[in-house]
């Protein structure tokens, strides 16, 4: 199976040694909250993080005693550097890998989760294939970057490291195709604290988008441009089928 470029592999080794932390920190306690909302019905003995980053979000599940054991996968070695620093009670071993081939054995885990990973996976339906493989049950959270107008923001969402853009419904149909059966969905807004970072304490942007926030989540746009959405599946052990 294809590993990760070298250069996307190069990009993330040091990606958790910048000044980020914070918005890291505020980001894991919402997509954390997000995965115990959905997830917690299935009582996971077990379970597997894909693309754990720098631990922000097992560091909040930890916390809340969301699984008893718990396995990490990252391809950043800052990222594991870091997670392990963490001393997380719960976590069982945080493993480097190329970013597609998942070393575990078939149904290892009751759940596998992917938070903010597939957006920047060169092949996703590789890495969603070797998800479906290990885990019973998967939860995947994506941010919605779509707009109409996408292509002109190129730069921006390329710095950081956004090559894919999804609506709720693309991704939909990208699990679907790949036998991904969904089980249930949130569609997310960012949360205040998340806001007030965002914008520094600029009282007028933090109104509007809250505003903003209010008018779509209050209406059906909300399903096609929340700031991100998760969804649970179980695989139907099939996969893709064309024809």
């Amino acid at each position: 199976m294809k590993d990760v470029s070298e250069n996307v592999q190069n990009t993330y080794d040091n990606q958790y040694k910048n000044s980020d932390a914070e918005w890291r920190r505020l980001g894991g306690l919402q997509k954390s909250g997000n995965i115990i909302k959905l997830c917690s019905k299935l009582n996971a003995k077990n379970m597997l993080d894909v693309g754990s980053g720098d631990g922000a979000v097992l560091s909040f599940l930890d916390k809340n005693n969301f699984c008893p054991k718990i396995d990490s996968l990252e391809i950043s070695d800052s990222g594991i550097e870091r997670i392990k620093s963490l001393n997380l009670k719960h976590l069982n071993a945080v493993t480097k890998f190329d970013g597609y081939n998942i070393p575990f054995q078939d149904k290892s885990f009751e759940l596998a989760t992917c938070s903010h990973v597939l957006e920047h996976v060169e092949h996703p339906r590789l890495l969603l294939r070797e998800i479906a493989r290990v885990s019973q049950y998967q939860f995947f959270e994506i941010p919605i970057d779509f707009s109409f107008f996408v292509d002109n923001k190129m730069k921006h969402y390329l710095d950081y490291g956004h090559i894919n853009i999804f609506t709720p419904a693309l991704f939909k149909f990208l699990l679907k195709s790949e036998g991904f059966q969904v089980l249930d969905e949130e569609f997310i807004f960012l949360s205040n604290d998340l806001i007030r970072f965002a914008y520094k304490g600029n009282t007028s942007k933090i109104l509007a988008q809250k505003i903003k926030n209010f008018l779509i989540s209050s209406s059906p746009y909300r399903k096609v441009k929340p700031s991100a959405y998760t969804v649970l599946c179980q695989h139907d052990g099939q996969g893709l089928k064309i024809f």
